[in-house]
């Protein structure tokens, strides 16, 4: 998926037929690429797999902070804003870097394990 002023791009490429459209909303890109998908290829039961634009992903992840991923992946926090902005277009190197960056913290995230006791500082 990729930003292009209001508009959010989408793209599919199946039985070497491409299937792209746009909208307001990721939801509404959604059903209109279903719907595409089922007109022309008689597709009901359809689960994506998505492609950000950096854009696009912290629009959709706007709960991450830009600051942290940038420390984990090695970049200038404001390079991060201006390609989150839409401002500065990444190379690939620097798109794997994030990726990777967001990758390990996901990792991280798997291992949390919380607890609903609260303690009350008494030796167990």
């Amino acid at each position: 998926m990729e930003r292009e002023g209001n508009k959010l791009w989408g793209r599919v490429l199946i039985n070497e037929n491409l299937i792209f459209d746009s909208a307001t909303t990721l939801r509404i890109l959604e059903k209109r690429i279903r719907k595409s998908l089922k007109d022309f290829e008689g597709l009901e039961e359809i689960q994506f797999e998505y492609a950000y634009d950096l854009t696009v992903f912290f629009e959709q992840f706007n709960f991450l902070n830009q600051s942290k991923i940038a420390e984990l992946a090695g970049i200038n926090p404001g390079l991060i804003r201006q390609y989150s902005s839409g401002n500065k277009k990444p190379s690939q190197e620097q798109v794997g870097k994030i990726e990777s960056a967001l990758h390990k913290l996901a990792d991280r995230l798997k291992e949390v394990q919380l607890s609903s006791k609260s303690y009350t500082g008494k030796a167990m």
